[in-house]
């Protein structure tokens, strides 16, 4: 009998991920215009701040925007063979209107993406992130108005055009699924007595849609031999039980994620959508070439975040809810455990995330998020700071084993790109004590601290893991 091949290709993208507003800063530097991130002092889900009276994180992060030299070079010290960045929309359109694009917002990721060209680390770019400008919201109500789109598409074509002969691999929308769960980060949605939101959600879900098939078309035209992916925040559902109402249960939820991918990768409304959208009282307006544009205009590659897995029943009444799993609901898996901000900790559920999404796809997928969020201690020893995060180390390796099953499964996966590879500020909550990084920032939630870089012990460990081209986990 044959040994089962577990090994990455020889081509495996090993890397990090973050997005512009949670590490960039300088939020008012150099024409930035405000985003809906620079509104959310809080984080996803929670309540925006217009006045900007309470203090946001997000405004200074990390301050990569005049640290970015020193960040790269910390990357390729591990060995990255890419960076999944994102570009704030606000820095080349601050509005999100305008006829011309910010030049000055465009140098900048110029020289970013020079510096890592420099260091041989592939950029994989975000063309939205969480971060659309504000005054798309107040003007025109977000993604509700079709006309965003060709916001949208002037934006993209503007990027394609700049960064064409540097930039290969391009993804339209973060996590585009969170409009559902929430509407202002994912679609900079404000709703007012008597909305039908669900109606307006998914509104605003078709014209991403729309936008996205766009972007395809252009980056296909203008970007020679380049990949565009679509990204979902995915977490597989299990029901509670084997009754059959909670194995019910576990696929409509499912089917709320997949309808997503199923749209941008298969490029059609699937079947199911037709009877949730009638029992919700949605109508959507499609014109005439959407489902045309929508069919002509898939993505090349699949994209996904995986923090957790979420479990489910036909009835919640008595379940014991699990708060850590955020807006995307659930109830606690007694069989997991969970980590210090109540994520459920589930590495098989990633062997079965890559499995049933290549089943249904079958399309190259790429982990473009995972991490562990943890509160981080630095020790002060005879050689200088340093954090001791064999929690973090854990958890990786535990996922990175379950990828090679999944490639054993006959998985094709193109890469891995940990999320947030040097600490930054946490999207959940805006905060920066639930750190993911291999490089700790001294910064406190209060935005107290040095920024001063640290390698914590992951680093090395994530250093031998590259090099070794995932052979080594120890």
């Amino acid at each position: 009998m044959k040994e089962t091949v577990k090994k990455f290709s020889d081509h495996f993208l090993w890397g990090g991920a973050f997005a512009a507003n949670q590490v960039e800063g300088a939020y008012n530097e150099n024409g930035k215009g405000l985003s809906t991130a620079d509104v959310s002092p809080d984080g996803i889900s929670h309540p925006f701040d217009m006045s900007m009276t309470k203090k946001n994180l997000y405004h200074d992060a990390i301050d990569f925007y005049h640290r970015y030299p020193e960040d790269i070079a910390l990357f390729a010290e591990m060995g990255f063979k890419c960076l999944r960045m994102s570009i704030a929309w606000t820095r080349i359109f601050p509005e999100g209107d305008e006829d011309q694009p910010n030049e000055k917002g465009l140098q900048f990721y110029d020289k970013v993406i020079d510096e890592l060209l420099k260091h041989d680390i592939q950029p994989i770019v975000t063309i939205s992130h969480y971060e659309m400008p504000l005054g798309l919201v107040k003007r025109y109500g977000g993604w509700r108005d079709r006309k965003v789109i060709s916001f949208y598409e002037k934006y993209a074509c503007t990027i394609f055009e700049r960064y064409k002969d540097k930039v290969k691999h391009w993804m339209t929308f973060n996590e585009i699924n969170v409009v559902v769960h929430a509407p202002f980060t994912g679609g900079g949605l404000i709703f007012t007595e008597g909305d039908n939101q669900k109606n307006i959600i998914y509104q605003a879900a078709h014209h991403q849609f729309v936008a996205s098939a766009l972007a395809v078309k252009a980056c296909h035209e203008i970007v020679k031999n380049a990949k565009i992916g679509c990204m979902l925040a995915y977490w597989p559902t299990y029901p509670l039980t084997s009754k059959p109402e909670d194995v019910w249960a576990a696929l409509s939820m499912d089917r709320e994620t997949m309808l997503f991918t199923d749209i941008q990768a298969r490029g059609v409304y699937p079947s199911y959508a037709n009877r949730y959208f009638r029992e919700h009282g949605i109508e959507i307006q499609i014109q005439e070439d959407d489902l045309e544009l929508l069919r002509e205009y898939k993505v090349d590659f699949l994209g996904f975040s995986y923090y957790m897995s979420r479990t489910t029943a036909a009835s919640t009444e008595n379940a014991d809810t699990t708060e850590g799993n955020l807006i995307m609901g659930g109830i606690k898996n007694p069989y997991i455990e969970s980590s210090e901000w109540g994520w459920e900790i589930d590495p098989k559920g990633l062997r079965i995330a890559l499995n049933i999404l290549y089943d249904r796809y079958q399309m190259p997928l790429f982990i473009v998020e995972n991490g562990l969020g943890a509160t981080d201690v630095v020790e002060y020893q005879k050689g200088g700071p340093a954090v001791n995060d064999d929690y973090r180390i854990n958890y990786l390796r535990n996922h990175i084993i379950e990828m090679k099953e999944a490639i054993a499964d006959g998985v094709e996966l193109m890469g891995y790109t940990s999320w947030g590879p040097i600490d930054l500020v946490s999207a959940s909550k805006a905060e920066m004590s639930k750190r993911y990084g291999f490089i700790y920032v001294d910064k406190d939630d209060e935005g107290n601290g040095t920024l001063d870089r640290t390698r914590k012990k992951s680093f090395y460990w994530y250093q031998n893991v590259i090099k070794s081209n995932g052979e080594v986990l120890s």
